[in-house]
């Protein structure tokens, strides 16, 4: 008897624990899977030049929580983090001119950071998806002769 009320509790416990896990919808799983995944991409290959805080380093190396600047250039986030970048570009009127490595990242992976990225460091912009990275992989310009993206990159001021 004693036995069966305790199967009984439990068994209430996973039913009930299964209703709560089951109202939360797919976006907001893939949401966190993205991200969370993302987190660990940025931590290993991104946070070294940015910082753990995206604050960047001083005059070298911008800053990710401009998320004017990241939501104008959605589309070439791929491309910059794929290929590198080249040249200067101007976040919240500050030059940057230095170099961004390329980072050898899947698709997936790129997603995955992008997410961590435009919803850290003050930033709330959604998940950016696979489909999304790869259909703006396949527009990259690079400077002809070079590993470098060609970027026209738009101030966020």
């Amino acid at each position: 008897m004693k036995y069966s009320r305790i199967i009984a509790a439990i068994s209430t416990l996973s039913i009930a624990t299964l209703s709560i896990v089951s109202c939360e919808s797919n976006t907001s799983l893939e949401f966190k899977r993205y991200y969370s995944e993302g987190a660990e991409v940025y931590q290993t290959r991104c946070q070294n030049c940015h910082g753990n805080d995206g604050a960047g380093l001083s005059a070298l190396i911008p800053a990710l929580n401009d998320s004017t600047f990241l939501k104008k250039n959605k589309s070439s986030l791929a491309c910059a983090i794929r290929y590198g970048m080249k040249g200067a570009i101007t976040i919240n009127g500050k030059a940057y001119e230095e170099n961004m490595p390329a980072a050898e990242l899947a698709p997936m992976e790129i997603a995955q950071v992008i997410t961590y990225m435009n919803n850290s460091f003050g930033n709330q912009l959604g998940i950016v998806t696979m489909d999304e990275v790869e259909a703006d992989l396949k527009n990259c310009k690079l400077i002809p002769g070079s590993n470098y993206l060609q970027l026209i990159i738009k101030p966020s001021r």
